[in-house]
């Protein structure tokens, strides 16, 4: 067994000082004149003393500190040891002697004495380790300039004047009022657009973002600053994401994509959303994709009853059926392979688990491809979509929440026109059903399964020209994370019948994009990876709009989240149309088919590359 000398060393030092402590006290009470009774009294009870304050100093945890940490835990850790082991001390004496020659001013002076004994010496030596180390090796360590003087950049700088890799050189912040300010002796030395001056007069080996509330223009900002200077840089994620068991200087990484397109800080209700999910029943179709399955794992946080997984892909379910059952044994969780298009097999998962909430995840949603297989696009996301909402009306459902897509509005391809029947048929029959259904429609998710993000990541690798099909052409982008956390407020927020919009922030070229994902990639555009242009893909349009203007988009309760107003037809009409198509694509008659879809959606005739008309993409105008 491996003996802890330096534990051992700490005991004996503490041991020592409330010794010294117990004297002084008697020293002080009779003013340095101490005759033969009071030393033998002093004596006599020191052996007292030193077990119970031991076993206290013991129990508060005061040996699971390190003196090279010491800091304000520590220092509350001490007066709390003192307070109790000073009464423990008293009651025992009293106990045993009725505290017969101890002065009672001789606990007081020993409780202040011990206090200083105990904390002067580490704090002392805390000095003393963080000023060698930070002289120690200089010239190895690297030169740092911390962006952001806030509660992340002093956590940065307190724990690199720890780390002997490091050297915290300065600070930049655009707050005007903490210029020449100093932050554990580290000044603030100007704003972020100084970073050039500051890096070439300092000599800086690295830049470390610290700006975990930046926005995603201000984040792009500093990206391009450091990449025009060549200088290696950092960020941190934001705090509430920095795991507890990890340091700020270990949760370091390199910037991603999404630190420049889904940086704006996202404020949930989660005690609204709790009260909306825990304890119920929630099923969610297309449970193995990338949208399907962040919300199995957000749900699964919140404390369900149970969750149903629906889902045709076989490897999907299992891959995330193990996940969920690893992270989370206790949860209730079913797993069903299955076509959200088969009536039977729905009807079977409705009637044994009886969901409360569901959220319609499963669709096709590649664009080029459905344009060539519009039957499957109209099978699965139109007659799949009307299957799943029926059912959830006729077994007593609750909560309906079918996400969409920007590209149901204003459709140039089967994929978004089929995406937009499915959202008429949910808010017609929301009107003549218990059960609320609700629609969530957002723009692309960065990362998800088919997207460009993948694509570009696995062309860069590949060393071959990343393909882009406009200079011009943008898309609205969000984390995968963001979008699942506001479909499940949209889904507690919704009384039946909504349409919901995704705030996207503003649209992002896709040229940009793609220059990014090179840099960070440690290559530079158009040198190492050259960027082509292909042409639009058929249905492809150059922008993107996520809602009509005649649905007159109002504001709600969270500022991300707005509401359009819902389109009104004919259910007799809507039915017959929807039963004409179905029976058209089971029969392969691609014409009749196309005739009822474009009857259902008359706009979706618009040319592909056309800019939004009126003030469409602007949210926040609109809100």
């Amino acid at each position: 067994m491996k003996v802890d000398y330096k534990r051992i060393s700490v005991i004996f030092h503490d041991f020592l000082m409330v010794s010294l402590a117990w004297a002084a006290a008697y020293l002080t009470r009779y003013q340095y004149s101490l005759g033969d009774a009071e030393v033998q009294s002093m004596l006599q009870l020191l052996p007292v003393v030193l077990v119970v304050q031991g076993i206290v100093l013991w129990r508060v945890g005061l040996y699971r500190g390190v003196w090279r940490f010491s800091s304000v835990p520590d220092v509350w850790h001490i007066i709390r040891s003192v307070a109790i082991g000073t009464l423990a001390i008293s009651l025992v004496l009293f106990l045993f002697t009725r505290l017969e020659g101890v002065p009672r001013s001789v606990l007081a002076f020993y409780a202040v004495y011990l206090t200083l004994f105990l904390g002067v010496p580490r704090l002392i030596y805390r000095i003393y380790r963080d000023q060698k180390l930070q002289w120690s090796n200089i010239s190895q360590r690297k030169r740092v300039l911390v962006l952001g003087a806030g509660r992340a950049g002093e956590m940065l700088v307190r724990e690199m004047r720890r780390d002997d890799g490091y050297l915290p050189v300065g600070f930049l912040d655009d707050n005007s009022r903490l210029k020449g300010a100093s932050v554990h002796g580290t000044q603030v030395m100007g704003c972020v657009n100084h970073l050039p001056e500051v890096v070439n007069s300092l000599s800086i080996d690295l830049v470390m973002i610290a700006m975990p509330t930046a926005t995603n223009s201000e984040m792009q900002h500093v990206v391009d600053l450091c990449e025009k200077l060549d200088i290696p840089f950092k960020t941190l994620p934001r705090l509430q994401d920095l795991s507890s068991d990890r340091t700020v200087l270990e949760a370091l990484r390199e910037v991603k994509l999404e630190d420049l397109l889904g940086r704006d800080a996202i404020t949930l209700d989660w005690k609204r959303i709790s009260k909306g999910l825990a304890g119920k029943t929630v099923l969610i179709t297309g449970a193995g994709g990338s949208i399907g399955s962040e919300l199995c794992r957000q749900v699964c946080r919140l404390g369900p009853a149970a969750l149903v997984l629906y889902e045709r892909s076989e490897y999907n379910l299992y891959s995330v059926e193990m996940e969920l059952r690893r992270e989370y044994p206790e949860l209730v969780l079913y797993a069903f392979l299955g076509d959200v298009c088969d009536q039977a097999t729905v009807d079977h998962v409705m009637k044994r688990c009886k969901p409360e909430v569901i959220f319609h995840a499963a669709a096709y949603k590649h664009v080029p491809i459905l344009e060539s297989q519009a039957r499957q696009a109209i099978i699965n996301n139109v007659s799949g979509t009307r299957t799943m909402a029926r059912a959830a009306s006729t077994w007593g459902c609750e909560t309906f929440v079918m996400i969409s897509t920007d590209k149901a509005v204003n459709p140039a391809n089967v994929m978004g026109a089929s995406k937009r029947a499915a959202e008429i048929y949910c808010q017609a029959l929301n009107r003549r059903s218990n059960t609320h259904f609700i629609t969530v429609r957002f723009g692309n998710v960065l990362g998800s399964a088919g997207s460009v993000v993948p694509l570009f990541k696995k062309q860069i690798a590949a060393g071959e020209p990343v393909t882009v099909t406009h200079p011009e052409i943008t898309r609205y982008f969000m984390t995968i994370p963001e979008a699942c956390r506001l479909i499940m407020e949209a889904s507690v927020m919704g009384k039946g019948g909504e349409i919901f919009v995704l705030d996207m922030g503003e649209p992002v070229k896709i040229s940009y994009l793609a220059e990014q994902l090179i840099i960070l990639s440690g290559k530079k555009p158009g040198k190492d990876v050259k960027i082509i242009y292909t042409g639009l893909r058929p249905g492809e349009k150059l922008y993107e709009e996520l809602f009509y203007e005649q649905e007159n988009l109002s504001p709600t309760g969270h500022d991300k989240i707005l509401l359009a107003q819902a389109k009104k037809v004919d259910w007799d009409w809507l039915n017959s149309e929807i039963d004409a198509m179905h029976l058209a694509a089971r029969g392969y008659e691609e014409k009749r088919m196309m005739s009822s879809l474009e009857k259902l959606v008359p706009e979706m005739h618009r040319v592909a590359g056309d800019k939004p008309s009126g003030n469409v993409v602007n949210l926040k105008t609109a809100s």
